[in-house]
């Protein structure tokens, strides 16, 4: 079985009932989540051997993150425990024209307070054959980053396949911070994945033709950052997720694959929102598995898209669906129509 592992900061999300504004909500629903953490349940439940790696503090709360993930059959066998505190995150869900909101509460938590000692890269790589972190990760803090930097030269070192979700967070840091950092990491990564607006925001790559808030995307234009991106750090390929906005409620879905040669583009899904949270993270996890189960190009943007596709009918930020539920769209069965 293939063994991937995802490195990043596992946290608590609350979220007001149902779309509940906050300043309306007298309770919150939690649940445990993360941009890594998302892609480990995942392929877990496509069913990779998924690894998560983080630290969390030694307390029942810290126990509860790691239970969530034990739950959907993620390993957390190498998570060091330490610290004060676990993150937090707040989730207002948007809807119709108007916008979810997100407000973090993760200063001096205790991933963002970990040093190079919590890790034994080179245990935690035994027998791995991918790694996947993303620029959420380094955002963190400063030793974050670091760690990010260790792990990516033993991962290079040592064969392992390794993939990047640009993720650019302005809560997190500026843009300047993050081109910095997120330049040196780069040239260890493979795969580059990013949204709309990343490659813009973390190295000023724009898409020409591209208004993201009427929801006019150019295929040309995305071509275009794919190809900048490759020559300027040597991918072996970009992948792009597409997403037309028409309103918090309803979007258009695609994503694109270029290597350095050729761009592949998935089917254009037209989705009404449940929770878009995390859709981002289950389109890198598709594109994993694809690679990892030999797809070609074109069937891996199909699978990733649609694996992301579903992901906004779910709940929650883990996209808790099935290799074969996400084959059945990719094939064309978008009817949604009652399995008995």
């Amino acid at each position: 079985m293939k063994k991937v592992v995802c490195f990043g900061e596992i946290m608590m999300r609350l979220n007001p009932m149902g779309y509940k504004r906050f300043i309306q909500a007298d309770e919150f629903e939690a649940s445990y989540v993360g941009g890594e953490a998302n892609v480990a349940v995942s392929l877990a439940q496509f069913g990779l051997h998924s690894t998560y790696i983080t630290k969390v503090p030694k307390h029942e709360i810290g126990q509860s993150a790691v239970n969530a993930l034990s739950r959907f059959s993620v390993d957390t066998s190498g998570i060091a425990r330490g610290g004060e505190r676990l993150g937090v995150y707040f989730v207002e869900k948007g809807a119709s024209q108007r916008a979810s909101k997100v407000i973090y509460d993760r200063a001096h938590s205790a991933i963002a307070l970990a040093g190079s000692d919590d890790f034994d890269w080179e245990q935690i790589f035994s027998g791995v054959d991918w790694f996947h972190f993303t620029g959420i990760t380094p955002a963190i803090s400063d030793s974050a980053a670091a760690i990010c930097m260790e792990a990516v030269q033993t991962a290079k070192r040592l064969g392992i396949t390794i993939s990047c979700d640009l993720n650019f967070r302005k809560k997190l840091w500026s843009n300047e911070k993050a081109c910095a950092v997120m330049s040196e990491l780069m040239p260890y990564v493979d795969i580059c994945i990013a949204n709309e607006e990343d490659a813009a925001d973390v190295f000023g790559i724009k898409a020409e033709g591209t208004d993201i808030t009427k929801g006019e995307l150019s295929h040309d234009g995305y071509i275009s950052v794919a190809k900048r991106l490759t020559e300027r750090f040597g991918f072996k390929k970009v992948a792009i997720t597409l997403r037309g906005s028409i309103s918090a409620s309803d979007n258009n879905w695609s994503g694109m694959l270029y290597d350095g040669e050729n761009a592949y583009f998935a089917l254009d899904y037209q989705i009404h929102i449940v929770d878009r949270v995390g859709a981002g993270d289950s389109f890198g996890a598709g594109l994993i598995y694809s690679f990892l189960n030999g797809y070609d190009d074109q069937k891996a943007v199909n699978f990733a898209t649609a694996a992301s596709c579903l992901k906004h009918s779910v709940e929650y930020d883990f996209n808790l669906v099935s290799a074969q539920e996400v084959e059945a769209l990719a094939a064309g069965d978008a009817s949604g129509r009652v399995q008995r």
